[in-house]
């Protein structure tokens, strides 16, 4: 159970961060306003919020694993939202990180 939390919490802090990072690239560079800009502002700080609801206790393992989860996040976001085509590399550099996440993440530990 707290695997599946840990998951479903990782991509909700994906969504927050990514989402908010390309709300404030909209709000700059695309000259979308500082509504965009606050929208963006706001939901990097939900990322910050929703990191520490993981079950695991460790600041550095948490961050750690979740720089993964960025990396495969970022292009699929730049992919569904962005239209950027990702291509064999991108995917499989992405998919290398997320078994960096696995092994940081839920490897078996001694207590």
């Amino acid at each position: 159970m707290d695997t599946l939390r840990s998951i479903a919490l990782f991509a909700a802090a994906a969504v927050a961060e990514i989402g908010g990072a390309w709300l404030v690239w909209q709000g700059v560079r695309e000259h979308r306003g500082w509504l965009w800009i606050g929208g963006g502002v706001i939901a990097l700080g939900l990322y910050g919020f929703v990191a520490t609801l993981q079950p695991d206790a460790d600041f550095g393992r948490i961050l750690a694993a979740y720089g993964g989860v960025f990396v495969a996040g970022s292009l699929a976001w730049g992919r569904f939202v962005d239209g950027y085509q990702p291509d064999r590399f991108d995917v499989i550099g992405a998919l290398v990180c997320l078994v960096g996440v696995a092994v940081i993440m839920y490897a078996p530990r001694d207590a």
